[in-house]
C-alpha cells in the first residue's frame, strides 16, 4: 500500500486523545529555544567523539561547542541499531525508545541533554520516521501490518532507493502513527529535548507531519524547534521550522568548483525563498554527515581558507545556521558514519577561531544574516550589502580579484567586524585568494 491520507477525523481523535490524557511537561527556565533566525545548529556524530561511550564522551565539548557559537544541538540517532541486513547505520533502528549501548544509556543521555541545557543550547534528536530496522520492536511485537507491502504480500525497503538495512513505514495504518508520534513525546516529556530533526521528511506524508507536530507543540508545555531534511513548500505548511538548503548548497559548488558565477548564488536564494512563508527559513550549510561521507570541505572547497569563503557565502546570505561537528577543526577526510572515526578536536585552532569569530558576528549582528539585501556581485565576487549598513564581500575564487567599492561605501569609515578595527574604503577593493570581509557603517 502507498503512504497516504487517512481521515481527518481519526487524527482528531489521535490528537484529542493525546492531549487530553497525558500530563504536560512543565517548562525549562534556564535556556530559550531560539526562533528560525536565531538558530545557530551544531550537529553531533557520537561516533566521532568515541567508539564506546560516546554520549559521555560529547559531554566535555560542551564547552567547545557553546563557545563556537551554537544555540542548538542536534544529535545523530541513537537509538538501538537492527542486526538483521545490517550496514551499522544508525538510521537503521529498532527502538525508537531506548538508547544503543554503543551510546551509553538513557542516564547519560539525560546528562547530555541537561548539559546542553545548562550551558544555554537547546538539545534535538534526529528521528527516522520513514523506515525502522528489519528487527525492530514493532516487528517483533507482529505488527507487520504498520509497513508497506508489495503485490506479493512482501515487506519492502523503501522503494527508489539502496536502503536493504530498513522496512519502509505505512502511513495508512492509524495505530502506527499513534505510536510514532508517543515515541516522539517520550523523549520530550522524559528527557527534556527540545525538538527533532526528521529525516527524509519529504518521504512521510506531510498530513502525518501536520497531525504530529500539532501534538508535539500542545505537549512539549515549551516551544519546540522542528527541522526538516526536506525541500518541499509543504514542510513549512505542516509545521516544520526549517528546512534544507540543498539548492544553495549545489550553487556553492558550481561557484567555487565549477567556475559558475557568484550571481548564481543570488538567483537561488530567490528561488529558494519564493515559497518560504515568512517566520520559516532555510537551513545554510557547507557539509553534514551525509556529504562528509564523500568529501571534506577542506578538499572540496580548495583547502581551508576555501572552505572558510564557503561557509561565508552560506550563513550570510539568508538563513539559519548549521556546523558539522567535525568542520571546525577542518578534518581533511571523509567520515563515514557506520563507523567511528576520530577526530582531533585540538587540530587547526585557527581555523576554529575563524569558524567561532564568523559565527559571534551571525549572532550579534542579526540584519547580517537576513533578506533585506542588495546585491553588487560580480561573477567573482559575492558582494552584498545587507539592511543598508553592513557589507558582506566573498572572493570565490582562488586567485586575487579586485571589485569596485558600492556607492554609499566608498571614502566611508567602516567597522570592520573581523579585525575590529576602522578602515576606510577607496574606490576599490582588492581581495587576496578566498578573503572574506565582513563591514558595517
Amino acid at each position: 500500500m502507498l503512504k497516504n491520507k487517512i481521515s481527518i477525523l481519526t487524527a482528531g481523535l489521535a490528537l484529542l486523545c493525546l492531549c487530553c490524557c497525558k500530563p504536560k511537561a512543565e517548562p525549562r527556565p534556564d535556556y530559550t529555544v531560539p526562533v528560525p533566525e536565531q538558530v545557530v545548529m551544531y550537529q553531533v556524530n557520537p561516533r566521532v567523539f568515541a567508539d564506546s561511550a560516546s554520549l559521555l564522551a560529547v559531554i566535555p565539548q560542551l564547552d567547545s561547542i557553546r563557545s563556537l557559537g551554537a544555540n542548538v544541538v542536534w544529535i545523530m540517532p541513537i537509538y538501538p541499531i537492527g542486526q538483521v541486513k545490517s550496514k551499522n547505520s544508525p538510521y537503521s533502528i529498532s527502538d525508537y525508545t531506548a538508547v544503543s549501548p554503543e551510546f551509553g544509556s538513557l542516564d547519560d543521555f539525560k546528562a547530555l541533554v541537561d548539559g546542553c541545557h545548562s550551558r544555554g543550547m537547546a538539545f534535538i534528536m534526529d528521528w527516522v520516521a520513514n523506515h525502522t530496522a528489519w528487527d525492530s520492536k514493532w516487528m517483533a511485537e507482529g505488527h507487520e501490518d504498520y509497513y508497506t507491502h508489495d503485490a506479493n504480500g512482501e515487506i519492502i525497503y523503501p522503494a527508489g532507493t539502496d536502503w536493504t538495512d530498513v522496512a519502509d513505514l505505512d502511513y495508512d495504518n492509524p495505530e502506527m502513527r499513534r505510536r510514532m508520534i508517543e515515541s516522539m513525546l517520550f523523549w520530550i516529556k522524559e528527557c527534556g529535548v527540545d525538538g527533532f530533526r526528521c529525516d527524509v521528511a519529504d518521504e512521510v506524508p506531510a498530513d502525518f507531519w501536520k497531525q504530529c507536530i500539532d501534538i508535539l507543540r500542545a505537549e512539549a508545555g515549551h516551544p519546540i524547534l522542528m527541522l526538516a531534511e526536506g525541500h518541499k513548500e509543504e514542510n513549512f505548511t505542516s509545521g516544520f521550522d526549517l528546512n534544507y538548503a540543498w539548492e544553495y548548497l549545489n550553487a556553492l559548488r558550481d561557484v567555487f568548483c565549477r567556475d559558475s558565477s557568484a550571481r548564481l548564488l543570488l538567483k537561488v536564494e530567490e528561488e529558494e525563498y519564493a515559497h518560504v512563508p515568512s517566520g520559516k527559513l532555510k537551513l545554510r550549510f557547507t557539509t553534514n554527515h551525509d556529504e562528509a561521507t564523500k568529501r571534506s570541505t577542506v578538499d572540496e572547497f580548495g583547502g581551508k581558507q576555501g572552505a572558510l569563503a564557503a561557509y561565508a557565502a552560506a550563513v550570510f546570505m539568508d538563513g539559519a545556521a548549521l556546523v558539522y561537528g567535525e568542520q571546525e577543526v577542518a578534518y581533511p577526510d571523509k567520515i563515514n558514519f557506520f563507523n567511528y572515526v576520530p577526530v582531533d578536536w585540538s587540530a587547526n585552532p585557527d581555523v576554529r577561531g575563524e569558524y567561532r569569530q564568523m559565527l559571534h558576528i551571525f549572532s550579534e549582528n542579526p540584519s547580517i544574516h537576513g533578506p533585506d539585501m542588495k546585491s553588487f556581485s560580480t561573477d567573482d565576487v559575492l558582494m552584498l550589502e545587507k539592511a543598508g549598513e553592513y557589507l558582506v564581500v566573498v572572493n570565490v575564487r582562488p586567485e586575487g580579484r579586485t571589485i569596485a567599492a558600492p556607492e554609499g561605501w566608498k571614502g566611508v569609515s567602516a567597522h570592520d567586524l573581523r579585525s575590529g578595527e576602522k578602515i576606510t574604503l577607496g574606490e576599490d577593493i582588492a581581495l587576496s585568494e578566498y578573503q572574506y570581509m565582513l563591514l558595517k557603517k
